[in-house]
């Protein structure tokens, strides 16, 4: 239990059965009437974002979130397996729980796992991956005022648009949070 003075970017809260991180707060102190605190919270979840306000000093209910660096092994059905690098203990994670970090993964790759009394809730990439272009088709040349772009199919299944001069074979490195070309890796 924390008290809403406590509160920082970054907390788990434990509201009403459901999970919530503080985005954002501010501590309000109005020339009449008692303070307060102006909250963001986004779900852990589903990613709902939220604004909600509580009375200062009132006892909110702090989860404790266990971010874990792991290493992507395989993928068994529909499940995704972990190891932990110092205990070399396996977990599997459900497809749903991965969800979009999927189309980025690669086997031996570290991500970041968040668990929440042993069931993980998260799996959180880095924020961009070099990933190699699987198949795309070559790039027409003509005369254009922009730069055009043309899909790409990546080593991972993901496709993503890229610059025409990109070709299968290529080395690209991606945003892992919307699935945009970054530039070439080396």
């Amino acid at each position: 239990m924390a008290t809403t003075n406590d509160l920082k970017n970054g907390l788990v809260l434990n509201l009403e059965g459901q999970l919530w991180t503080v985005v954002s707060f501010q501590h309000v102190k109005p020339g009449k009437g008692g303070a307060f605190v102006r909250t963001r919270l986004k779900n852990v979840l589903s990613g709902k974002v939220v604004d909600k306000t509580f009375n200062a000093g009132v006892k909110v209910d702090t989860a404790t979130v266990d971010r874990r660096e792991m290493t992507y092994l395989y993928q068994d059905g529909a499940d995704y397996v972990f190891m932990d690098p110092d205990t070399f203990d396996q977990i599997s994670v459900s497809a749903d729980t991965v969800g979009d970090a999927a189309k980025y993964m690669l086997e031996n790759q570290a991500v970041t796992v968040a668990q929440h009394e042993g069931s993980p809730l998260y799996v959180e990439l880095p924020a961009s991956v070099e990933l190699v272009v699987q198949q795309t088709d070559p790039g027409l040349q003509g005369d254009r005022s922009t730069g055009g772009t043309k899909p790409a199919t990546l080593e991972t299944g993901a496709e993503i648009q890229v610059p025409l001069f990109v070709s299968t074979g290529d080395k690209v490195k991606v945003d892992t949070r919307d699935g945009r070309y970054l530039g070439r890796a080396s």
